[in-house]
């Protein structure tokens, strides 16, 4: 049929797979709020004329089964150009199974790998693909775990600040009575040159958050992230009001119109968005554009790898978050994940796509099942 899904031309993909691996962590982590030994990723690879595209999400195994049972069947047979078709038709797939949550984050890795396939079969980096607006984007170094004693805080610090990080981040909100302590230590181990961020994931509620807000402020901190819940948009407006510091949130947002909500708020000063939860790239992409319309800056949350292609063509992009734990997966599982220098990240333009290649026999020692 003319102009139908049945016509006989294009590529289209032959072939998806997902598979599980468990990465565990270097020693146990915590934040304010959480606390974990590994973490799980889900990847995703997307064939078509004999190119394969790589996406991933760090989320739980069950969203493997959700992809081979319930999404792969609406891709495979697709015109691998048709992108934001078969986003849409994987999105309205899921209404009754639940589209926030699991299927969001099964569906961001699915997005993922068919923009790096269409790239690649265009033998494209995907920021050409997309459009660069920028060579490199600025990151900041993620850790600084609350479950860290002081020697490993100074210590991590200090890594931080010979790799040429202009900007690091840790975690409060475990201990809050000790959180000034523990800033106050990683401030010395600094020096005065990179700048501070704080990220509390939840931990404090709206008072207690303006109370150390004005602590860190004096130690340097210029960034305070999600003081308080981010479901809690009127506390987060609150905070905003009432700090110095630039509050950022959003990571958790499953879609466009989590992030429109947090942007009509006045909730934030920075845009945080994750590419492996709300929809993939195509889902970033949206954000970003969210975030232009309201004149407020971006930050992805963690993947960096998954997050840089991307990064360097949306506007007002501010900074990319490179998580100590994602950067290290990415290197244990991919081939091609570049490294920051001096602070910045920059695609490498002789790979096509995002650049990364599974490296399947190491990644074996991490497979479990899903």
């Amino acid at each position: 049929m003319a102009g139908g899904r049945d016509r006989p031309t294009g590529i289209r993909v032959a072939r998806l797979e997902a598979m599980v691996y468990r990465v565990p962590t270097e020693r146990p982590e915590s934040d304010g709020t959480f606390a974990w030994e590994g973490t799980t990723v889900v990847v995703v690879e997307a064939t078509a004329a004999d190119r394969r595209g790589v996406g991933y999400a760090c989320t739980d195994a069950s969203a493997a089964r959700l992809i081979r049972e319930w999404l792969a069947p609406r891709v495979v047979g697709r015109e691998a150009f048709d992108v934001p078709a078969i986003w849409e038709d994987l999105v309205a797939s899921v209404r009754n199974v639940g589209r926030a949550g699991i299927a969001s984050s099964a569906i961001s890795a699915i997005d993922v790998a068919l923009w790096d396939l269409k790239a690649r079969l265009l033998g494209l980096p995907l920021v050409r693909l997309l459009g660069a607006r920028r060579e490199q984007v600025a990151c900041y170094a993620s850790g600084g775990f609350t479950s860290e004693t002081p020697a490993e805080l100074h210590a991590g610090a200090e890594a931080w600040l010979r790799r040429g990080f202009r900007a690091v981040k840790m975690k409060v909100g475990r201990e809050p009575e000790g959180d000034l302590a523990r800033v106050r230590l990683v401030r010395r181990a600094l020096g005065s040159g990179p700048a501070l961020y704080v990220d509390a994931n939840g931990a404090y509620d709206r008072k207690q958050a303006l109370l150390l807000a004005d602590g860190f402020a004096e130690l340097g901190v210029t960034w305070l992230e999600e003081p308080v819940s981010s479901d809690d948009l009127a506390g987060l407006r609150f905070v905003r009001e009432r700090t110095r510091l630039a509050v950022a949130a959003g990571e958790y947002g499953t879609d466009a119109r989590y992030h429109r909500g947090l942007l009509e708020a006045q909730a934030v000063d920075v845009l945080q968005v994750d590419a492996t939860r709300c929809l993939g790239l195509s889902g970033f992409l949206a954000a970003a554009a969210l975030a232009d319309v309201f004149s407020i800056p971006l930050s992805s949350h963690t993947a960096p790898a998954i997050h840089l292609h991307a990064a360097c063509a949306a506007p007002r992009f501010l900074t990319l978050e490179y998580f100590h734990d994602h950067a290290r997966l990415e290197r244990f599982l991919f081939d091609g994940a570049v490294e920051p220098v001096e602070g910045s990240l920059r695609p490498d333009l002789e790979l096509p796509g995002l650049g990364l290649e599974l490296k399947r026999r190491e990644a074996e020692r991490y497979s479990i099942r899903g």
